[in-house]
């Protein structure tokens, strides 16, 4: 059987979700004896960056 058919809906799901809802970033998936045991979203977010003046202009 391969590992597409024994991965549980309610996990495809999950990882659909997060993906969706991510901007940048990455999603981590760990798995341990063939099985998914651990998402992880890392999610950056980008801001925008303040240019400094100089006194007196």
């Amino acid at each position: 059987m391969s590992l597409k058919n024994r991965i549980d809906q309610q996990v495809i799901e999950k990882i659909k979700a997060l993906l969706e809802s991510l901007e940048y970033g990455s999603i981590q998936i760990t798995v341990h004896d063939s099985q998914i045991t651990q998402i992880d979203k890392l999610e950056k977010h980008r801001l925008p960056l303040l240019r400094k003046t100089k006194p007196g202009r």
